[in-house]
């Protein structure tokens, strides 16, 4: 049994550090390139397993090179795969991550394997033995069927829908969430969406807003809480918003509803990741610590 299941995509990374993002017909320089595992669900895994809390993934990948790699790489950082199926025929999602010289990203990817999971493939008791489920984008119905399993057991539910909230149904699955992790285009995009369909409500659920290099912002039923982030020379920022949710979550399953510190925290983890390549550079608890001392 594991302490947190994550749910969602598991991709192979390729980061392009360009000089510039190109424009339109433009041409950029290609400085390095750096091949890792991906994914929101991976990452937040591997971020958690590497602060002492034992993660398991629900995902799916292709039978290809790539995911051989992609498994090879989670079962190496003490991530539990044996609920990541390889799925014959197809191949696994590879994203392609073009970053400039001030850590900014564009994104290229396919669709790939990482969307082959239903809500029939979902093990209910692999969900319910855990202490916390944690969900990233994916079908919104399997997200929705992980959600209520995990409710019905009484198992506490995160979730970070990510950038495509906008063009995806996930009402139900932000239904059974009790900590919905968002930025600060995804919160406005939430709210807009509220006021159409009040239906929809996060009241009593704790929002915690995103906001990059400047912090980050949580609201909860006993109060608000702000954190102003900290300066950094950034490299990279793929993976920082995974970072910065897995060490949200390793307080709040160390400490309980300590928002204060689970926000330094978890600002200290997002700024650590911007610092070096890859989405999978989430350093350990004494990391943060020797980082965080460093700040006073």
């Amino acid at each position: 049994m594991v302490e947190v299941v994550t749910a969602g995509h598991v991709n192979w990374d390729v980061t392009l550090r360009v000089d510039a993002l190109p424009e339109s017909d433009g041409e950029a320089r290609i400085e390095s390139q750096h091949r890792s595992g991906g994914g929101s669900a991976g990452n937040v895994a591997v971020a958690l397993a590497g602060m002492d809390v034992s993660a398991g993934v629900v995902g799916s990948v292709g039978t290809d090179e790539q995911g051989r790699l992609a498994r090879r790489e989670l079962e190496r950082a003490g991530v539990d795969v044996s609920h990541l199926p390889s799925v014959e025929g197809m191949e696994t999602t590879t994203k392609y991550l073009v970053v400039d010289d001030t850590g900014e990203v564009m994104v290229l990817g396919n669709e790939g394997a990482n969307e082959a999971i239903t809500p029939d493939d979902v093990d209910a008791d692999y969900v319910a033995a855990a202490d916390h489920l944690h969900l990233t984008s994916q079908r919104p119905d399997t997200a929705a069927r992980l959600a209520a399993v995990a409710t019905d057991a009484g198992v506490p539910v995160s979730f970070d829908p990510g950038r495509r909230l906008c063009d995806r149904d996930f009402d139900e699955a932000l239904a059974y969430s009790d900590v919905v992790f968002l930025n600060d285009l995804e919160a406005e995009t939430l709210l807009d969406r509220d006021l159409e369909h009040p239906s929809l409500e996060l009241d009593g659920r704790v929002v915690v807003v995103k906001r990059g290099s400047d912090g980050a912002h949580v609201d909860t039923t006993h109060g608000a809480y702000t954190h102003p982030g900290f300066g950094v020379d950034t490299v990279d920022t793929t993976g920082a918003g995974d970072a910065f949710a897995a060490g949200f979550l390793a307080v709040l399953l160390e400490s309980g509803p300590d928002y204060e510190r689970a926000l330094e925290f978890a600002n200290a983890c997002g700024a650590l990741a911007s610092m070096e390549e890859g989405a999978r550079t989430t350093p350990t608890r004494d990391r943060v610590a020797a980082f965080l001392d460093e700040q006073f």
